[in-house]
């Protein structure tokens, strides 16, 4: 028997795998992705970034039309949902990320949800988990071909290359492609992979999420119509092997062999407390704890007597800006970020404001920080750390320093904060009754008949007429198997 390429074999898996092989793991923590996903993205439709790419995505009309997260009254074709979706999810950096670094979730769940709705079988709330997961292990086997992706990326944004993969094989679960049509697939998405990096800290960043979950979504629907690619282009140096310089892949275990077994298994996600670069999480909590110093040794936190901040991080020059002036260069600040903390006690969304950003106390402080490279600080979100020293005016020094901050995958979120996160993200956008639906829904959702519901809590937006919501949850329990338990 000839042994599989490479592409071909994803193409396999990707058709291949089911339901059963789901395992309480995988579900509980892609479930846990899936809800602060839509927290993130239903906060993200109150940016700038998004109301200009969701202006631009309304000129474009299609019989099938799928929903808008948070807006009740706008249906967009499905490429240009996922995308809009998309958007707002990364608008705020405020996404799940893993290791090698990504953000898996934003290239994913908006193209799946938007593709559901226009399908003629509803697909259930189990073929949705099982098309997310199938969306995050591509990514994850993606990445692992590199040595080079397991560092602070230096050259394009991740999620541009394996994110717009990880729609296109998703998209091809849930639409029941061939295994040759799945391959054909990623061969279509590849030729819509890749974003410089150089874009970062702009707000063209959380357009490179938008496009990873619009593209692989057309791809997996042009594959179906018979449109062909490379069927080798996961085997080849000139094929995905174009964005790592040293690219080694292999191929996917037979899904029904003994072999296979799910990344997200072995290994969790990050999940933000704020809405910042992942870097900034080390340097926050840095930050709070020498501050948490100061005032058990002296008391009042007196910032006027602060005369040098000294910050120990990895090399990375997309996080390093040392004078922000828009928020999204303010989310990917080091200086930014621990000098806020140092101010206020904490970093929330309010803290990236323009009225925020801009008092004169946080810019003496800013002016008084100067950053340092240890060489045993590796670039690498699984080996870093932040060191934040202050020194003030009467030659006293304290300092902290933080290894593994609350919410990384060695210290995951528990279930009461990322639930707390959420409905404060979510309850900015959506009335009560929406926040609870989805909170249920998708604690529940191998259990849910139809996963068109979520979409329906989605647009439970915050509005006067209780008749309205009211009727749209009578239709909603319809489409549930059975009455779902609160989370």
């Amino acid at each position: 028997m000839l042994r599989k390429g490479i592409t071909e074999s994803f193409g396999a898996v990707i058709h291949a795998l089911n339901t059963t092989q789901l395992t309480d793991g995988v579900i509980n923590r892609s479930k846990r992705m899936m809800l602060d996903t839509l927290g993130v993205g239903l906060l993200g439709t109150r940016t700038a970034v998004f109301n200009k790419a969701l202006k631009y995505s309304q000129s474009f009309i299609s019989e099938d039309r799928s929903s808008v997260w948070g807006k009740s009254a706008i249906a967009l074709p499905a490429p240009y949902a996922a995308f809009v979706n998309g958007v707002a999810v990364h608008s705020m950096d405020f996404d799940d990320t893993w290791h090698p670094a990504t953000h898996p979730s934003g290239a994913v769940l908006p193209a799946l949800l938007a593709l559901a709705e226009t399908l003629p079988s509803q697909p259930s709330g189990l073929d949705l988990l099982l098309a997310y997961n199938v969306g995050i292990e591509v990514q994850g086997r993606l990445l692992r071909f590199s040595r080079e992706a397991y560092n602070i990326p230096e050259r394009f944004h991740p999620p541009s290359v394996v994110g717009v993969m990880g729609s296109a094989a998703a998209s091809a679960k849930l639409l029941g492609l061939s295994p040759s049509q799945c391959s054909h697939a990623l061969a279509l998405a590849a030729s819509s992979a890749g974003a410089p990096l150089a874009n970062a800290a702009t707000q063209t960043k959380p357009l490179h999420i938008g496009n990873a979950a619009r593209r692989g979504l057309e791809a997996a629907l042009l594959a179906k119509i018979g449109l062909v690619g490379n069927p080798a282009i996961l085997d080849i140096d000139s094929g995905f092997g174009v964005y790592y310089k040293d690219y080694s892949p292999s191929a996917m275990a037979d899904a029904a062999s003994g072999d296979f077994k799910w990344i997200l298994e072995d290994q969790d996600v990050a999940i933000k407390r704020i809405p910042a670069h992942l870097g900034m999480h080390w340097v926050v909590d840095a930050a709070l704890a020498v501050r948490g110093k100061v005032e058990n040794t002296v008391g009042n936190f007196d910032l006027s007597q602060i005369r040098h901040i000294t910050l120990r991080v990895p090399p990375s020059k997309y996080v390093n800006c040392p004078l922000p002036t828009t928020e999204h260069q303010a989310r990917h600040s080091f200086q930014f970020n621990a000098c806020s903390a140092l101010l206020d006690n904490k970093v929330t969304v309010a803290s990236f404001s323009e009225a925020q950003m801009n008092r004169p106390v946080l810019k003496a402080l800013l002016d008084k920080v100067k950053m340092e490279t240890p060489k045993d600080n590796h670039p690498s979100f699984d080996k870093m750390y932040c060191e934040v020293e202050i020194e003030t005016e009467h030659g006293q020094s304290y300092a902290a320093r933080c290894d593994t901050f609350y919410g990384h995958w060695r210290k995951p979120l528990s279930h009461k904060d990322l639930v707390e996160k959420f409905s404060v993200n979510a309850s900015s956008v959506l009335c009560t009754d929406g926040v609870e639906g989805v909170i249920d829904v998708v604690g529940n959702i191998e259990r849910v008949r139809e996963c068109s519901v979520l979409g329906s809590y989605l647009r439970m937006i915050k509005q006067p007429t209780s008749a309205v919501i009211h009727h749209e949850s009578l239709v909603i329990i319809q489409h549930l198997s059975k009455p779902v338990q609160q989370v």
